[in-house]
Protein backbone atom coordinates (compact mmCIF):
# COMPACT_ATOMS: atom_id res chain seq x y z
CA UNK A 1 0.00 0.00 0.00
CA UNK A 2 2.76 2.40 0.82
CA UNK A 3 4.73 1.56 -2.34
CA UNK A 4 1.50 2.24 -4.27
CA UNK A 5 0.63 5.52 -2.44
CA UNK A 6 4.31 6.77 -3.24
CA UNK A 7 4.03 5.70 -7.03
CA UNK A 8 0.55 7.46 -7.30
CA UNK A 9 2.46 10.58 -6.22
CA UNK A 10 4.80 10.60 -8.12
CA UNK A 11 2.90 10.50 -11.39
CA UNK A 12 0.44 12.92 -9.72
CA UNK A 13 3.89 15.68 -8.98
CA UNK A 14 5.03 14.28 -12.69
CA UNK A 15 1.40 15.10 -14.22
CA UNK A 16 1.86 18.49 -12.39
CA UNK A 17 5.07 19.35 -13.61
CA UNK A 18 4.32 18.11 -17.47
CA UNK A 19 1.35 20.20 -17.52
CA UNK A 20 3.30 23.57 -15.83
CA UNK A 21 6.36 23.09 -17.68
CA UNK A 22 4.52 22.77 -21.52
CA UNK A 23 2.58 25.88 -20.23
CA UNK A 24 5.92 27.87 -19.50
CA UNK A 25 7.17 26.60 -23.00
CA UNK A 26 3.45 28.07 -24.61
CA UNK A 27 4.20 31.53 -22.60
CA UNK A 28 7.74 32.31 -23.48
CA UNK A 29 7.65 31.26 -27.18
CA UNK A 30 6.51 34.65 -28.27
CA UNK A 31 9.01 36.10 -26.16
CA UNK A 32 11.64 34.16 -27.34
CA UNK A 33 10.44 34.73 -31.21
CA UNK A 34 10.58 38.57 -30.42
CA UNK A 35 14.09 38.33 -28.99
CA UNK A 36 14.84 35.96 -32.49
CA UNK A 37 13.58 38.44 -34.51
CA UNK A 38 15.20 41.32 -33.19
CA UNK A 39 18.22 40.02 -34.20
CA UNK A 40 17.38 39.30 -37.70
CA UNK A 41 18.28 41.58 -40.58
CA UNK A 42 14.63 43.03 -41.86
CA UNK A 43 14.47 41.33 -44.69
CA UNK A 44 14.48 37.75 -42.75
CA UNK A 45 11.74 38.96 -40.46
CA UNK A 46 9.29 37.44 -42.34
CA UNK A 47 10.55 34.21 -43.80
CA UNK A 48 9.06 30.92 -43.26
CA UNK A 49 9.55 28.72 -41.92
CA UNK A 50 10.39 31.09 -38.95
CA UNK A 51 13.74 30.58 -37.46
CA UNK A 52 13.89 30.39 -33.15
CA UNK A 53 17.91 30.96 -33.77
CA UNK A 54 19.21 33.39 -36.83
CA UNK A 55 22.23 32.29 -38.41
CA UNK A 56 23.58 35.92 -38.71
CA UNK A 57 22.24 38.05 -36.25
CA UNK A 58 22.54 41.68 -35.81
CA UNK A 59 22.06 44.44 -33.28
CA UNK A 60 21.34 46.61 -35.98
CA UNK A 61 17.88 46.65 -35.27
CA UNK A 62 18.43 47.71 -31.51
CA UNK A 63 20.95 50.68 -32.83
CA UNK A 64 18.19 51.64 -35.10
CA UNK A 65 15.42 51.66 -32.56
CA UNK A 66 17.28 53.78 -30.11
CA UNK A 67 18.50 56.55 -32.26
CA UNK A 68 15.23 56.86 -34.60
CA UNK A 69 12.32 59.00 -33.79
CA UNK A 70 13.69 60.16 -30.63
CA UNK A 71 13.35 56.64 -28.80
CA UNK A 72 15.36 57.14 -26.06
CA UNK A 73 14.12 60.36 -24.69
CA UNK A 74 10.79 58.48 -25.17
CA UNK A 75 12.40 55.99 -23.15
CA UNK A 76 13.21 58.13 -20.40
CA UNK A 77 9.66 59.91 -20.39
CA UNK A 78 8.30 56.40 -19.78
CA UNK A 79 10.80 56.01 -16.87
CA UNK A 80 10.38 59.79 -15.23
CA UNK A 81 6.49 59.09 -15.22
CA UNK A 82 6.86 55.16 -14.14
CA UNK A 83 9.38 56.07 -11.34
CA UNK A 84 7.09 59.28 -10.12
CA UNK A 85 3.95 57.50 -9.93
CA UNK A 86 5.15 54.59 -8.54
CA UNK A 87 6.55 56.52 -5.31
CA UNK A 88 3.21 58.24 -5.28
CA UNK A 89 0.59 55.79 -5.43
CA UNK A 90 2.88 53.28 -3.13
CA UNK A 91 2.41 56.10 -0.62
CA UNK A 92 -0.80 57.41 -0.98
CA UNK A 93 -2.38 54.00 -0.88
CA UNK A 94 -0.38 53.19 2.18
CA UNK A 95 -1.19 55.76 3.97
CA UNK A 96 -5.24 55.24 3.11
CA UNK A 97 -5.14 51.86 3.78
CA UNK A 98 -3.18 52.29 6.76
CA UNK A 99 -6.07 54.29 8.19
CA UNK A 100 -9.02 51.88 6.78
CA UNK A 101 -6.98 49.05 8.93
CA UNK A 102 -6.04 50.03 11.94
CA UNK A 103 -8.02 52.89 12.81
CA UNK A 104 -11.84 53.36 13.67
CA UNK A 105 -13.81 56.13 12.00
CA UNK A 106 -17.26 56.94 10.97
CA UNK A 107 -17.66 56.63 7.13
CA UNK A 108 -14.88 53.98 7.40
CA UNK A 109 -17.28 51.39 5.42
CA UNK A 110 -18.34 53.45 2.76
CA UNK A 111 -15.10 54.56 2.00
CA UNK A 112 -13.97 50.87 1.47
CA UNK A 113 -16.73 50.17 -0.25
CA UNK A 114 -16.32 53.33 -2.89
CA UNK A 115 -12.84 51.65 -3.48
CA UNK A 116 -13.91 48.68 -4.32
CA UNK A 117 -16.49 50.14 -6.65
CA UNK A 118 -13.34 51.68 -8.27
CA UNK A 119 -12.20 48.65 -8.89
CA UNK A 120 -15.18 47.60 -10.85
CA UNK A 121 -15.66 50.40 -13.45
CA UNK A 122 -13.93 49.90 -16.49
CA UNK A 123 -10.90 52.05 -16.85
CA UNK A 124 -12.06 53.08 -20.98
CA UNK A 125 -15.63 54.26 -19.39
CA UNK A 126 -13.17 57.00 -17.25
CA UNK A 127 -11.42 58.42 -20.52
CA UNK A 128 -13.85 60.88 -21.35
CA UNK A 129 -14.57 62.24 -17.79
CA UNK A 130 -10.75 62.38 -17.07
CA UNK A 131 -9.58 64.09 -20.31
CA UNK A 132 -13.04 66.95 -18.92
CA UNK A 133 -11.02 67.00 -15.99
CA UNK A 134 -7.03 67.10 -16.84
CA UNK A 135 -8.45 69.79 -19.53
CA UNK A 136 -10.17 71.87 -16.37
CA UNK A 137 -6.57 71.28 -14.10
CA UNK A 138 -4.53 72.38 -17.16
CA UNK A 139 -2.74 68.89 -17.36
CA UNK A 140 -3.47 67.87 -21.01
CA UNK A 141 -0.07 67.84 -22.71
CA UNK A 142 1.75 67.11 -19.59
CA UNK A 143 3.89 64.75 -18.04
CA UNK A 144 2.56 65.80 -14.94
CA UNK A 145 -1.03 64.81 -16.37
CA UNK A 146 -0.19 61.17 -17.10
CA UNK A 147 1.30 60.90 -13.29
CA UNK A 148 -1.69 62.65 -11.32
CA UNK A 149 -4.02 60.16 -13.67
CA UNK A 150 -1.85 57.16 -13.22
CA UNK A 151 -1.31 57.54 -9.34
CA UNK A 152 -5.33 57.67 -9.24
CA UNK A 153 -6.28 54.94 -11.04
CA UNK A 154 -3.71 52.68 -9.17
CA UNK A 155 -5.07 54.10 -5.90
CA UNK A 156 -8.13 51.62 -5.69
CA UNK A 157 -6.28 48.59 -6.21
CA UNK A 158 -3.32 49.09 -3.87
CA UNK A 159 -5.12 50.03 -1.00
CA UNK A 160 -7.51 47.12 -1.54
CA UNK A 161 -3.63 45.00 -0.84
CA UNK A 162 -2.16 46.41 1.07
CA UNK A 163 -5.32 47.27 3.92
CA UNK A 164 -5.70 43.26 3.54
CA UNK A 165 -1.75 43.34 4.38
CA UNK A 166 -2.16 45.72 7.41
CA UNK A 167 -5.00 44.05 9.21
CA UNK A 168 -3.08 41.19 9.65
CA UNK A 169 -0.18 43.04 11.74
CA UNK A 170 -0.31 42.30 15.36
CA UNK A 171 -2.20 44.89 17.35
CA UNK A 172 0.44 44.45 20.32
CA UNK A 173 3.03 46.30 17.94
CA UNK A 174 1.17 49.73 18.01
CA UNK A 175 -0.28 49.10 21.50
CA UNK A 176 3.56 48.60 22.83
CA UNK A 177 4.57 51.84 20.36
CA UNK A 178 1.60 53.90 21.96
CA UNK A 179 3.13 53.06 25.80
CA UNK A 180 6.64 54.22 24.02
CA UNK A 181 4.70 57.72 22.84
CA UNK A 182 4.51 57.07 19.59
CA UNK A 183 1.83 58.38 17.77
CA UNK A 184 0.17 57.59 14.46
CA UNK A 185 2.79 58.78 12.40
CA UNK A 186 5.64 57.18 14.34
CA UNK A 187 3.92 54.12 13.99
CA UNK A 188 3.26 54.16 9.82
CA UNK A 189 6.69 55.15 9.10
CA UNK A 190 8.55 53.55 11.90
CA UNK A 191 6.51 50.15 12.38
CA UNK A 192 3.66 49.77 9.49
CA UNK A 193 5.82 50.36 6.52
CA UNK A 194 8.52 48.76 7.40
CA UNK A 195 6.77 45.36 7.98
CA UNK A 196 5.10 45.74 5.02
CA UNK A 197 8.10 45.34 2.50
CA UNK A 198 6.88 42.62 0.97
CA UNK A 199 3.26 44.01 -0.01
CA UNK A 200 5.32 47.06 -1.06
CA UNK A 201 7.05 45.13 -3.35
CA UNK A 202 3.87 44.04 -4.68
CA UNK A 203 1.91 47.01 -5.05
CA UNK A 204 5.17 48.89 -6.59
CA UNK A 205 5.63 46.22 -9.17
CA UNK A 206 2.21 46.07 -10.09
CA UNK A 207 1.68 50.68 -10.59
CA UNK A 208 5.12 50.39 -12.55
CA UNK A 209 4.23 47.99 -14.76
CA UNK A 210 0.94 49.71 -15.02
CA UNK A 211 2.14 53.03 -15.97
CA UNK A 212 4.73 51.88 -18.05
CA UNK A 213 2.86 49.98 -20.49
CA UNK A 214 0.13 52.89 -20.24
CA UNK A 215 -0.80 53.89 -23.91
CA UNK A 216 -4.49 54.69 -24.06
CA UNK A 217 -4.58 57.39 -22.13
CA UNK A 218 -1.37 59.08 -22.96
CA UNK A 219 -2.94 59.24 -26.43
CA UNK A 220 -5.09 60.81 -25.99
CA UNK A 221 -3.41 63.86 -23.79
CA UNK A 222 -0.01 64.09 -25.18
CA UNK A 223 -0.08 65.85 -28.83
CA UNK A 224 3.60 67.47 -28.10
CA UNK A 225 6.26 64.75 -29.91
CA UNK A 226 8.94 65.52 -27.10
CA UNK A 227 6.40 64.71 -24.24
CA UNK A 228 6.20 61.06 -26.02
CA UNK A 229 5.80 58.11 -23.62
CA UNK A 230 7.53 54.76 -24.68
CA UNK A 231 4.28 52.60 -26.18
CA UNK A 232 4.07 55.66 -28.65
CA UNK A 233 7.21 56.17 -29.44
CA UNK A 234 7.19 51.85 -30.57
CA UNK A 235 4.10 52.73 -32.59
CA UNK A 236 5.64 55.12 -34.57
CA UNK A 237 7.56 52.39 -35.85
CA UNK A 238 4.30 51.34 -37.57
CA UNK A 239 3.85 52.65 -40.61
CA UNK A 240 0.28 52.77 -42.89
CA UNK A 241 1.25 50.66 -45.17
CA UNK A 242 4.18 48.93 -43.86
CA UNK A 243 5.83 47.76 -40.56
CA UNK A 244 9.59 47.80 -39.53
CA UNK A 245 8.94 44.55 -37.53
CA UNK A 246 12.46 44.18 -37.04
CA UNK A 247 12.70 47.96 -35.27
CA UNK A 248 9.33 46.62 -33.52
CA UNK A 249 10.67 43.92 -31.87
CA UNK A 250 14.12 45.62 -31.16
CA UNK A 251 12.36 48.45 -29.18
CA UNK A 252 9.88 45.98 -27.35
CA UNK A 253 12.96 44.23 -26.25
CA UNK A 254 14.56 47.56 -24.79
CA UNK A 255 11.00 48.16 -23.37
CA UNK A 256 10.85 45.02 -21.42
CA UNK A 257 14.34 45.47 -19.91
CA UNK A 258 13.18 48.08 -16.77
CA UNK A 259 10.63 45.36 -16.45
CA UNK A 260 12.92 42.42 -15.56
CA UNK A 261 15.38 44.96 -13.91
CA UNK A 262 12.00 45.70 -11.16
CA UNK A 263 11.61 42.13 -10.78
CA UNK A 264 14.31 40.68 -10.41
CA UNK A 265 15.70 43.38 -7.93
CA UNK A 266 11.90 43.04 -6.11
CA UNK A 267 11.62 39.28 -6.39
CA UNK A 268 12.39 37.80 -2.84
CA UNK A 269 9.89 40.75 -1.66
CA UNK A 270 6.93 39.51 -4.50
CA UNK A 271 7.54 36.09 -3.69
CA UNK A 272 7.21 36.79 0.10
CA UNK A 273 4.49 39.05 -0.12
CA UNK A 274 2.58 36.40 -1.90
CA UNK A 275 3.50 33.86 0.18
CA UNK A 276 1.96 35.75 3.55
CA UNK A 277 -1.19 36.69 2.09
CA UNK A 278 -0.57 40.36 0.37
CA UNK A 279 -2.73 39.68 -2.53
CA UNK A 280 -5.26 37.53 -0.85
CA UNK A 281 -8.84 38.41 -1.11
Amino acid sequence: MVVGSRRRTRLVLGGRLTVLSFGAVVMMLPFVYMLATSFKPNALVLEIPPQFFPHHPTTTNYTDAWTSNQFGHYFFNSLWVAVVTTVAAVLLSAMMAYALARFRFPGRTVAFGLILIGLMVPGMMMLIPQFLLAKKLLLLNSLWGLVVFYTGGNLALNTFLLRSFFQDLPHELDEAMVVDGGGPWTRFWRLVLPLSRPALAVVAIFTFLASWDEFTWALTIINDPSKYTLPIGIALFQGQHSTSWGLVFAASAIAIGPVIAIFAVFQRQFVSGIATGAVKA
